[in-house]
């Protein structure tokens, strides 16, 4: 074998995880002339066989291997309430996450502690690295980000002298205060933007109002927190707004889809309808059309609807309202496929076979013209012998073959074994004065798992057309779960008497066998919240990693160029790769598919976050009245601090400090996901279903307090556990305040 071979990099890498630029790379392994091409290559293979990863564009490093001192960019609270971080260097963020898990050193007291403080999102920290049953842990050593130069949203409270302003942040541990020649307009009850003014570390926070932003008893003002405390843009710009009212498409050849009775299928409320389906059935298969809103018509690359569209990223969807990512003269008008109206569209024909294998595909332009706009609960009762007046019609020449069509696809999609994880969600529902009338779960129809695999089924096709075409994309990738996720699950399941098999390659059907045969135990819940915490989050990528959820090898997003800009950015390269207009990706743009891709996933999980940060705040608005009252739930998370209980009557999380659980010492087990009692072994674990009360609402931040009600589980007395950490326990800390509760996590688009 030729050097440098693939056994030598790896074991350099290993060996020096401090090296990570190509040009370094070479000069510690001497390699020089032509070799540096072969050197190239060679991690070019690795990085595809996924022992590698690309850490910037000419830095690359061994997969899920830190330095052991490095930056880290603190990101965003997890569904469990841990700060997460991602390592940073000159070339932008790179690795796996990273829970932030307190400071490196201790501080000796005096000056020193008074300093010391916890990172928070928006900060870059110096840290050590290290790697856990968790999985990879940042402890600090210095905080270099200090976020005084960061605007703070908080509620305005008057005083003698001018105000005060009470972070919405729950990691802000103290109020500004404000000189009343800094106060603006600002009055009692006010939502503020306030910019901190530079500080030397002592005496009180001064900060100075920008901007009043509404009223704290706005029945809404969850959502205007959230909007503002994510930097969710929320205006557009005038020349964006004139280019969407004037809408003139760019020219491009088209088929006639016209007499083809293509019907939207969505949400009662939505309005925005950015996908069409149809199906017939053939002699030895079937025929599906899936035809998706042809924005890239309208919002042509490098223009102000462009611009502002890559800004955000995605649509934003609250409780309450929408803030999309195109003006609603396009994304609820022009775009949108409305019933009867005539609609430009990129549409891919697709042909399944009996057994749901898709035979061949073909994409083209078209003009349409929706046969119907359908709400899924109108689909589907429809299909269940009910059908209205407006549905039914379609019932025999529409519905039924889109349904006889998916029943053949289905039968595919159950042989592929997609990750069984069918969460249920819930939905806040408004009263007409703005109040919320009630949490309700959301309905699962077949409707939706129907449209839902078409468009699956559609995204494959597309990302297989730009593969074919050798032209690049953006994919949308999920990786396998870590060896050290792996790893951590089957520590877990050990505890449970569960045998999970280590050195095999994951795959999705293990998982659901795991998940079936719990479904009807008491561990059921247990089991499903450490799976899902075993898996990667959905990124977007210019390089294929396959998507391990869905168990496909390649996909892509395409059908929802309203809301997404990743699919804008597939339609663009489909136009070029197939030819279909002259409106399709530039070079500039291909050159920059990797920061794009960077971008837009950083833009999605901000707007996860705000829409979480507005779900909680909602949920604790509703549950303020309710302080007392008693509640079933179940643990979803353990920590040393205490534990988090998401309630079963609204999906709320909340706050159980250890120090409130008894006067027992709790010793909190990472393996086995449970807090212990000394001497008798008592515990409480992951996934336990308890009762508990409600102690404090602070609808401000989103923040329940509660107590716990539910006897712990019994144990062996004098048991231990086999790999614990300190935790509070009696006389060690006090409760804490509601404001301190960890986030919750929401699926959202795969």
């Amino acid at each position: 074998m030729s050097f440098p071979d693939k056994k030598t990099v790896m074991a350099f890498l290993e060996a020096n995880p401090h090296i990570t630029t190509r040009r370094d790379i070479a000069k510690g392994l001497n390699v020089k002339g032509d070799q540096r091409a072969q050197l190239r290559a060679v991690l070019k293979d690795l990085e595809r066989d996924g022992e590698v990863e690309r850490r910037g564009k000419r830095r690359h490093g061994k997969k899920d291997q830190l330095p052991p001192t490095t930056l880290v960019s603190f990101l965003r609270i997890d569904e469990h309430g841990d700060l997460i971080g991602k390592a940073k260097s000159g070339d932008g963020l790179f690795g796996p996450d990273l829970i932030y898990s307190g400071p490196a050193h201790r501080a000796k007291g005096g000056r020193d502690k008074a300093r010391q403080r916890d990172p928070g999102i928006g900060d870059v920290a110096l840290c050590k690295i290290t790697e856990g049953p968790e999985g990879f842990q940042a402890r600090v050593i210095k905080v270099l980000d200090k976020r005084e130069n960061e605007p703070v949203i908080g509620l305005f409270t008057s005083t003698r002298h001018g105000g005060r302003v009470e972070s919405v942040n729950r990691r802000d541990k103290y109020d500004l205060l404000i000189e009343r020649q800094d106060m603006g307009e600002a009055a009692d009850g006010d939502l503020v933007r306030v910019m901190p003014k530079p500080s030397r570390g002592h005496g009180p926070k001064l900060a100075i109002v920008q901007e009043v932003i509404g009223k704290v008893g706005d029945p809404r003002a969850a959502s205007l927190i959230a909007l503002h405390a994510h930097g969710i843009p929320t205006e557009f710009p005038e020349a964006a707004l004139e280019q969407a009212r004037k809408a003139k498409p760019a020219p491009a050849e088209r088929e006639d889809l016209t007499q083809i009775p293509l019907i939207t299928i969505d949400p009662a409320d939505a309005r925005d309808h950015d996908d069409a389906v149809y199906a017939e059935q053939l002699e030895d298969g079937w025929r599906v059309i899936v035809a998706i809103a042809d924005v890239s018509a309208y919002v042509t690359e490098g223009s102000a609807l462009d611009r502002e569209a890559y800004k955000r990223g995605n649509s934003t969807y609250f409780p309450d309202r929408v803030v999309p990512m195109l003006p609603f003269e396009l994304s609820a008008d022009e775009c949108s496929l409305k019933e009867g109206e005539l609609r430009r569209c990129l549409a891919v024909e697709m042909e399944f076979d009996k057994a749901g294998t898709k035979r061949s595909h073909r994409f083209v332009r078209g003009m349409m013209k929706s046969a119907a706009g359908l709400s899924y609960e109108e689909a589907q009762t429809a299909i269940d012998g009910h059908p209205n007046d407006h549905a039914g019609p379609l019932l025999e020449p529409v519905l039924k073959p889109l349904w006889g069509a998916y029943a053949a696809v289905n039968k595919a999609r159950e042989q592929r074994a997609p990750l069984d994880l069918d969460l249920p969600e819930r939905r806040i529902e408004f009263a007409e004065d703005g109040t919320i009338h009630q949490i309700a779960v959301k309905d699962r129809f077949d409707a939706h798992k129907l449209i839902e695999e078409f468009m699956i089924q559609a995204n494959v096709a597309a990302a297989e057309s730009l593969e074919k075409a050798r032209h690049p994309l953006i994919y949308r990738v999920h990786d396998q779960p870590t060896d050290a996720k792996l790893a951590a699950l089957a520590e877990y399941l050990k505890t449970l008497d569960i045998k999970w098999a280590l050195g095999e390659r994951p795959q999705t059907h293990r998982f659901n066998r795991l998940l079936a045969d719990s479904r009807d135990g008491e561990t059921a819940d247990m089991i499903t919240e450490i799976v899902l915490r075993s898996q990667a989050q959905a990124v977007y990528a210019p390089e294929n990693l396959g998507h391990f959820g869905l168990n496909l090898n390649r996909y892509a997003h395409f059908t929802s160029p309203i809301r997404r800009y990743a699919d804008l950015i597939v339609h663009r390269a489909l136009i070029s790769a197939l030819g279909l207009g002259p409106d399709g990706m530039s070079k500039e743009s291909l050159s920059r598919l990797e920061e794009t891709a960077t971008h837009i996933t950083t833009t999605e999980r901000r707007s996860m976050a705000a829409e979480r940060d507005a779900t909680d705040r909602y949920l604790a608005l509703f549950l303020q009245d309710r302080v007392g009252a008693e509640f079933e739930g179940r643990i979803t998370g353990v920590t040393k601090a205490g534990l988090f209980v998401r309630l079963a009557e609204t999906a709320a999380d909340g706050f159980i400090p250890i120090s409130s659980l008894s006067s027992d010492f709790w010793d909190f087990d990472d393996v086995a996901m449970r807090l212990v009692a000394r001497g008798s072994g008592k515990h409480f674990d992951l996934g336990q279903t308890v009762s508990v009360r409600l102690k404090e609402v602070s609808p401000l931040q989103g923040g329940l307090l509660l107590e716990m009600l539910s006897p712990p589980r019994a144990g062996e007395r004098g048991a231990r556990p086999g790999r614990s950490r300190p935790a509070q326990g009696r006389g060690r800390g006090g409760a804490k305040s509601a404001r301190h509760k960890g986030g919750k996590g929401k699926r959202r688009g795969r």
